[in-house]
């Protein structure tokens, strides 16, 4: 999944939680689940260097936070349910942001198993780099599209 999903996706769990262990947990859960999903990647593991893709990764998390800073500037939550919300996406995007940290630290223990586990949700990424189930298309993007659609209707809607 992209940034913006996961960003989005968390917002909504904050935005419609008050428990804030619970916010945490599902925030996390429901990324890896979501990465269970296929889809494309921009940023290969495997060959990519953050070099060529920090532009990416800028731009897809500007997009999921300006979506989320508009909700909060046009609906003017009460300020613990915009820190909720916050927090829902902090914790949606965690898992990527401590993948990004192995890969600048690998020796670390504890980030290379969370970069492991990372890896067995994103159950897609097994297969060989220029199969169909990891390329750019709009049968992988489409989940992508769908969810974020369905989290900005939840969070601007309901």
């Amino acid at each position: 999944m992209v940034l913006t999903t996961h960003a989005l996706t968390g917002a909504v769990i904050g935005k419609n939680l008050t428990n804030l262990p619970l916010i945490i947990l599902l925030s996390l859960a429901i990324h890896f689940t979501m990465d269970s999903f296929r889809h494309g990647e921009y940023f290969d593991s495997r060959i990519a260097k953050i070099k060529d893709t920090w532009w990416k990764i800028a731009l897809d998390l500007s997009i999921g936070f300006f979506i989320i800073i508009s909700f909060i500037y046009f609906k003017k939550p009460i300020p613990q349910e915009t820190e909720r919300i916050f927090l829902g996406s902090f914790f949606s995007l965690l898992p990527d942001l401590l993948t990004l940290m192995y890969w600048t630290f690998k020796e670390n223990i504890a980030l290379a198993k969370v970069k492991t586990f990372h890896a067995f949700a994103h159950r897609y990424s097994r297969f060989p780099k220029y199969s169909p189930e990891r390329q750019w298309t709009w049968r992988n993007a489409r989940n992508d599209i769908l969810i974020s659609l369905f989290t900005i209707f939840i969070l601007f809607l309901l």
